[in-house]
């Protein structure tokens, strides 16, 4: 597969055969079930759109049953950006349902497999994305993160994937899962072409009130060379697998041989990142998903009443996860718990926000894992208690707003990718870049 770097000096001939080329290999490989449907608009390079974003005149359903037949009216401002850049939307990526999950699974369309295994889950909610990628199925894809959703599943896949500051994206034409935590990034071939596409899609927008109203760029600024100050996490590790540990000691050797210092750092215990963000995304989620009752957004189920009405709607067009988060939601906001739960999780929100400005006030990047272990069998995370816990690396970035980027490092005996991911400062894209540059070099990954 061509990168996203070599396909913008392709001439109009070579790049309508490369899209021919392209269906035929998506066709020859339906049993991933990356892509939901194959459609393009415009004619320029093609990137794969995960099902979330708004893209006008395509079918847009979020992975769920309620939105079937929904067309959408209007294209995301980073579907806008992506055209004004000479880059067409070409093909819907199959997700977990509402972005509510880890593995793929939940999603209306069925379970997409990973390219490298195809017992193994592809991650998630960002699934058909990263495997698409990962397959040769795109040059380079958008995913949505919300408490890991990139950079998950491209380091299942071993891709890159990347997630924006909070507000760096503009968050307009997005399906809302978690107001407060959701971006749309990049995830791509390499660290290069994330950079490339991050530069397109992010900066300023006034249709999305929470955007930075930045407009900064990376790409003509890129430099492995920088000598960076990197925190690694000894103890935070603990409870990763040896694959992961492996990992980790390949790329802090790897950082080590590129000129960069390493230095030492703890950070609190992650079951505390759990509840403050399984409360605060659950809350926002219920709050966000109130609107598809039947009547104003989703398909109608009828009922005797209007009451029935709402009751039969949702409860055939959401999915068991889906309802499982909007009941968490409505609990830790109603009369009674709301000060016990939802507002305890926004002081720890604060508490782990300013664990890692202490941290960065004497380092670069943080060096972290992205999951526990590499790519679990379908059906290993069932439980949803283990579904929750695979994300302990992942959702304090979001919680605290900031930029990082998974990029894979290994493969393990199996032959199964092995990522792991920088963090960064807020709005310092630049450093994250850089560092991740970088370490691509040091540990010289096959795919």
């Amino acid at each position: 597969m061509i990168t996203l770097k070599e396909a913008l000096t392709l001439n109009k001939e070579e790049l309508n055969k490369f899209k021919d080329e392209l269906r035929s290999k998506i066709e020859a490989n339906k049993e991933l079930n990356a892509y939901i449907d194959i459609q393009s608009i415009g004619g320029g390079i093609p990137i794969a759109i995960k099902d979330n974003i708004q893209v006008k005149e395509w079918s847009v359903t979020s992975g769920s049953k309620i939105l079937q037949g929904y067309i959408a009216p209007y294209n995301a401002t980073v579907i806008e950006k992506m055209l004004e850049a000479g880059l067409s939307p070409f093909g819907r990526c199959n997700m977990d349902e509402f972005a509510m999950g880890s593995t793929t699974e939940s999603s209306f369309y069925g379970k997409t497999q990973n390219p490298h295994a195809s017992d193994r889950v592809p991650g998630g909610s960002s699934g058909g994305s990263a495997a698409a990628v990962g397959a040769g199925l795109a040059i380079a894809a958008l995913g949505s993160d919300t408490g890991g959703s990139i950079r998950q599943p491209a380091a299942f896949c071993g891709i890159v994937g990347m997630k924006p500051t909070y507000g760096r994206v503009s968050r307009y034409g997005l399906g809302a899962y978690a107001s407060s935590l959701d971006q749309i990034g990049p995830m791509t071939q390499n660290v290069e072409d994330a950079a490339i596409l991050y530069d397109i899609i992010s900066g300023s927008d006034t249709k999305d009130s929470t955007n930075a109203q930045k407009n900064d760029k990376v790409v003509a600024h890129l430099n492995a060379d920088r000598k960076l100050t990197i925190a690694v996490l000894p103890e935070y590790i603990k409870n990763a697998t040896q694959d992961v540990k492996d990992a980790y000691s390949k790329a802090i050797e790897a950082l080590k041989v590129q000129g960069h210092t390493i230095v030492e750092r703890e950070m609190m215990d992650a079951k505390y990142d759990i509840s403050a963000y399984y409360i605060t995304a659950t809350a926002e989620a219920a709050t966000n998903l109130a609107r598809y009752d039947g009547i104003r957004y989703g398909n109608r189920v009828e009922g005797k009443n209007l009451e029935e009405t709402f009751y039969n709607t949702r409860s055939e067009g959401f999915g068991d996860e889906v309802k499982r988060r909007i009941l968490l939601g409505n609990f830790v906001l109603s009369s009674g718990y709301y000060e016990a739960y939802y507002v305890k999780a926004q002081k720890t929100r604060q508490m782990i926000k300013d664990e890692y400005t202490k941290i960065f006030n004497d380092v670069d990047l943080i060096l972290s894992p992205v999951a526990p272990s590499v790519a679990p069998k379908f059906g290993a995370l069932a439980n949803p208690m283990d579904m929750y816990l695979s994300d302990i690396y992942t959702i304090s970035v979001n919680l605290a707003g900031l930029p990082a980027l998974s990029l894979p490092i290994t493969k393990n005996s199996e032959g199964l990718p092995v990522g792991l991911q920088l963090i960064a400062s807020a709005y310092d894209e630049q450093t994250l870049f850089d560092g991740a540059l970088s370490l691509e070099k040091g540990v010289a990954y096959k795919a």
